[in-house]
């Protein structure tokens, strides 16, 4: 009843809206697919009052979750497109929103039975067709105990428009159920205090940046040339948290000097030294770990795209959380992004003239009998289980009966008729989802088989 109510209210707005905005029906949906009925995914519905969502600012709008045919969460929101490349290239666009009260403040809840927090997004899979590219990574890192954002596929209506099948997500943050480490006060500039916690990240400069493009208020730059690069290109780290408008004089200088400190030591003759070397400045676990994960989906964004790290107070720099795999497990059909048997690591050698490259740590950490040792030690260990051909097929699994058995696969694929259609940068295009799915296990098959060899050799 609840359900039926909304859609009635839904209908009028709608209606009474069409002459006053356009509800961004230039990036509306191609077709005219039926509405979810009965018990399936999450349905959610947004209403932005005749406003039109951009890039920036957010626009003011009210969202409704339907669980179940059950109304789960009503409220006020502001919404915004985000996304860099996919936000240009695709008409499937992917939100970013923040959960308001009635005052317009942020108010932290718990969506969709997430941790309560006030930031979330809808991530719009559409050049990758099988919609689980993010979904089947993040579950994957999660269960290797590295913290991913919590995923879970949706259904979207955007002012009454039928958007498709959407992952709702965690955005990445500083928080004890998310990112867990210490909050860093603007007043806190000295001592232990000092030392965190800090979240950085490798990536293109989006959003609100602080001027243009990288510079010194919103980045640093390594010292060291990526490897394969010219002497022009540049690694440089982002701040996240605190922000680039919050952080202060004396915690750039500490994070700063602490990444170069790393560099160093990574670099120096002594860089095996578990006392002075990179040991004593990094989790070597969460290294190894994003390393697995990275080179597991033959990820061509990874180490050198949205490529995140952070450190707590008092503790070592960790990577992660991993994050944006759309293009990866076969996807990208560029440098050599879909083919099994070659390293992610080195894209500095096949792709020496891209702008983003990978810093030279991973190859000189696999210049370390130890590190190489850890890395063989822990790959047997998740072949055996999280990682096991069977139990990553277990999984798409899952998602595919799912979609399939509620028909939302068919209602993505009618609003977004791209079956059988090339799609940047698709390396493999599929007639059909089922022909999409088959590729993307046997792209997993090939790169497992070619990892256990290849690990094994290093």
């Amino acid at each position: 009843m609840k359900r039926n109510i909304f859609r009635l209210y839904i209908l009028f707005v709608s209606c009474s809206l069409v002459l006053l905005t356009s509800c961004n029906k230039d990036d509306a949906p191609g077709g005219d697919p039926e509405e979810p009925q009965g018990v399936g995914l999450p349905l959610i519905s947004i209403n932005t009052n005749g406003a039109v969502i951009v890039d920036e600012p957010k626009v003011n709008a009210k969202i409704t979750v339907i669980e179940e045919d059950v109304v789960s969460y009503e409220g006020d929101i502001a919404i915004e497109f985000r996304g860099a490349s996919s936000q240009a290239l695709f008409p499937k666009k992917s939100y970013g929103f923040e959960t308001r009260d009635s005052n317009n403040e942020d108010l932290d809840v718990p969506l969709l039975g997430f941790p309560e927090e006030e930031d979330w997004i809808l991530n719009g899979p559409y050049s990758d067709k099988t919609l689980l590219r993010n979904v089947l990574i993040y579950d994957l890192s999660r269960e290797m105990n590295m913290y991913a954002s919590r995923t879970k596929l949706v259904e979207l209506n955007v002012n009454d428009s039928y958007r498709g099948v959407y992952v709702f997500m965690e955005k990445l943050k500083r928080d004890s159920q998310r990112i867990a480490i210490e909050k860093l006060n603007e007043s806190e500039n000295s001592g232990e205090d000092l030392t965190g916690g800090y979240i950085l990240k490798i990536d293109k400069v989006s959003g609100s940046n602080l001027g243009s493009g990288y510079n010194s208020q919103n980045s640093f730059n390594s010292s060291y040339t990526p490897p394969s690069g010219s002497s022009d290109k540049q690694i440089r780290f982002l701040y996240e948290y605190p922000k680039a408008e919050e952080i202060t004089t004396a915690q750039k200088s500490y994070i700063s000097t602490y990444i170069s400190d790393f560099e160093n030591a990574l670099a120096s003759d002594d860089f095996t030294d578990p006392t002075i070397g990179y040991a004593a400045y990094i989790d070597v676990n969460s290294f190894i770990d994003f390393f697995i994960l990275n080179e597991l989906s033959n990820n061509v964004d990874g180490f050198r795209l949205s490529t995140f790290m952070h450190k707590d107070k008092n503790g070592k720099l960790k990577m992660g959380p991993i994050w944006d795999f759309n293009l990866a497990f076969g996807n990208a059909g560029y440098c050599s992004g879909g083919v099994t048997n070659v390293w992610a690591y080195k894209f500095n050698e096949r792709c020496s003239d891209d702008f983003w490259l990978i810093p030279f740590w991973w190859e000189r950490l696999l210049e370390d009998p130890e590190f190489v040792n850890q890395l063989k030690i822990r790959w047997t260990s998740l072949r055996a289980n999280t990682l096991s051909e069977n139990g990553i097929y277990d999984i798409i699994d899952t998602y595919t009966n799912q979609l399939s058995s509620i028909d939302a696969l068919d209602r993505n694929f009618q609003a977004w008729d791209i079956l059988g259609e090339w799609i940047w940068p698709n390396n493999f295009v599929g007639n059909t989802y089922a022909e999409e799915t088959a590729y993307f296990k046997n792209f997993i098959r090939g790169r497992l088989n070619w990892l256990d060899s290849n690990i094994n050799a290093l």
